[in-house]
């Protein structure tokens, strides 16, 4: 296992944003914030069945990765303008792997979700009819320290967690590393298009 743990997540969350906005009007718009990446290697064949069509796995140094990510929604807003009364900060979960596809003379990386777990009902219906993602809800929480984040959810009637701490200083993904691999997949529904 990997982790990849950044506290503003600023920076790739911009580029998230440019990227998407550049084909189609912005829908949605928010800051992804602490920011937890547990990242797994693991047998391709396991993933097969959710690369969609036009799209091949990605992968680093021959070896395929699953994400396990958690991180907080804030200042959530429809059209980039709105803020959604008490949905505009939430917490989310979610496991993703990578995949690749040519468009042109251009290679897109980018992520499926296999699964998003948010609090909120009405922020699982609409983005599940919005985006056609597998967003369900589920009861959250979260606990913020100084070099620690954990993320929970409730399931079959116990508590699952997503936690880290830093061991380091946050630092910008090093050219050529795992955790610019995992980081720099910025493109997500519209591969499946």
């Amino acid at each position: 296992m990997h982790i990849n743990s950044v506290r503003g997540a600023g920076e790739a969350a911009k580029q998230f944003h440019t990227s998407m906005t550049e084909q189609r009007r912005t829908f949605l718009s928010a800051e992804w914030r602490d920011l937890v990446m547990c990242n797994y290697a693991v047998d391709e064949t396991l993933l097969r069945k959710y690369v969609p069509k036009g799209t091949l796995l990605d992968s680093y140094g021959g070896k395929t990765y699953v994400s396990l990510v958690g991180f907080r929604f804030l200042k959530t807003k429809l059209a980039g303008v709105v803020g959604i009364p008490f949905h505009g900060d939430f917490d989310e979960v979610n496991l993703r792997f990578y995949v690749r596809r040519k468009e042109g003379d251009q290679e897109r990386r980018g992520v499926v979700f296999i699964s998003e777990i948010v609090p909120r009902l009405a922020i699982a219906k609409v983005a599940r009819w919005v985006y056609g993602e597998k967003y369900i809800n589920l009861p959250m929480g979260h606990s913020i320290g100084a070099d620690a984040v954990d993320y929970r959810f409730r399931l079959d009637g116990g508590w699952c967690n997503v936690y880290a701490r830093g061991l380091t200083e946050a630092r910008k993904a090093e050219e050529g590393s795992l955790e610019q691999f995992i980081t720099e997949h910025y493109w997500g529904s519209l591969l499946s298009g």
